[in-house]
């Protein structure tokens, strides 16, 4: 009864805490998501006030907030689109992990960490934060721009990649041979193909079974079949993020409405949950060794990202300021660069100081990320890109002899 009472309170005191602090965000025009991660710190490991009681129910409420911010933004494209959509992002996928995975790697070699830091690395600086991303889009009230979902389509690149990368680093690290290692990652292949399939033949089947006219069993039958699929892929061996993304992209018409209604709440409870929960799991004393290091990758790492971004929306054909909408959008790195690191931290031999930087790493991209991403909608920035369109047209047009 007593760890019950302290449960309650500990809960209650730091969600209301999230309130005051989400208000003042938007009183300041800022995001909220650096305040929550700010938050999580003070009141976790080596935090002014630790909070010991309510850690397992942030673990599994930041579960939960990856699926739903993952799901709610499957509900904004229909699977036809989707598809469209990695076919025509593909070169901009694989721009993208050149340009963001590379840099890791060398970063990890030329410290002398080994080549399997390096692989670790490459998946760490690689792949950004979709959960972070989707509530920043949101946040920004940027759903509806022409650039989102080229956004949308690197990010889903990348996460369909984590369902290769993961269990081949889980592999490497275990030193598993070729043919366990080979075995791991069919699994997940066909795992991502499966759903995929039944997503874009039979999403109006998938609708049906839930009823869009009744508001509760609606709730809870999406919110349980998302948890379901995505607990099933996580136990597949891909990740939970991927199969919730998929549900909502399965599921479409006024089922696909009415659930973006109903959820969003719950997401954005759950969605804060989760930030406050990474910065609850991080000890700040473990950083400042590291902390150079880690700002020097994630300056570099963040200007790959908007190169990324940039050059996909430009193939796309957005003009000028969504392709650097699309660019600053995609810096923050989180759950997933996590969860590599922490496959690589309970592996004997691997590198000590991987896992402090890695935090540092997600925490400078993720609080300076959000923040960056408003740049293209203030007046001095919208200035630049009218000089430089008008520069642009005031050009000299070569001519042939």
């Amino acid at each position: 009864m007593h760890a019950q009472t302290v449960l309650l309170i500990e809960v209650g005191a730091l969600l209301f805490a999230l309130g005051l602090l989400g208000r003042l965000s938007r009183r300041i025009g800022l995001s909220p998501i650096p305040l929550y991660l700010l938050a999580g710190l003070a009141f976790g490991h080596g935090g002014l006030l630790p909070l010991s009681a309510s850690e397992e129910f942030f673990a599994v409420g930041a579960e939960i907030g990856v699926i739903l911010l993952l799901v709610m933004l499957g509900l904004e494209y229909t699977a036809s689109e989707l598809v469209g959509n990695l076919r025509s992002a593909a070169p901009a996928g694989l721009v993208d992990g050149l340009l963001n995975a590379l840099p890791g790697a060398i970063f990890g070699l030329l410290l002398g960490w080994g080549w399997v830091a390096a692989i670790v690395l490459a998946g760490i600086t690689w792949v950004s934060s979709s959960g972070v991303i989707a509530k920043v889009i949101a946040d920004l009230g940027r759903l509806g721009n022409r650039e989102t979902p080229v956004i949308l389509s690197v990010l889903v690149i990348e996460d369909l990649a984590m369902a290769l990368y993961l269990p081949l680093v889980t592999a490497v690290l275990a030193g598993s041979g070729l043919v366990e290692g080979g075995l791991a990652l069919v699994i997940a292949v066909g795992t991502v193909v499966l759903v995929l399939v039944l997503a874009v033949r039979y999403g109006r089947v998938i609708s049906s079974l839930v009823s869009a006219r009744d508001p509760e069993a609606l709730l809870l039958g999406v919110l349980g079949l998302t948890l379901l699929v995505a607990g099933v892929a996580n136990k597949l061996g891909v990740s939970a993020a991927v199969g919730a993304f998929l549900v909502g992209i399965a599921l479409s018409g006024p089922v696909a409405h009415h659930a973006t209604e109903l959820l969003s709440p719950l997401r954005d409870l759950f969605a804060a949950v989760f930030f406050v929960f990474f910065g609850l799991a991080t000890d700040p004393a473990q950083m400042p060794p590291v902390l150079l290091p880690a700002l020097g990758l994630a300056v570099v790492t963040m200007a790959t990202k908007v190169l990324t971004g940039y050059i996909a929306a430009k193939r796309a054909g957005i003009a000028l300021p969504g392709r650097w909408r699309a660019g600053l959008g995609l810096m923050p790195r989180g759950e997933f660069s996590i969860v590599i690191a922490g496959l690589a931290v309970v592996t004997p031999g691997i590198e000590p100081r991987l896992a402090p930087l890695a935090t540092a790493y997600v925490l400078i991209t993720v609080v300076s990320g959000p923040m960056l991403a408003r740049l293209p909608d203030t007046a001095w920035f919208k200035a630049w890109l009218r000089r430089q369109a008008t520069a642009r047209r005031a050009a000299p047009v070569p001519t042939g002899d």
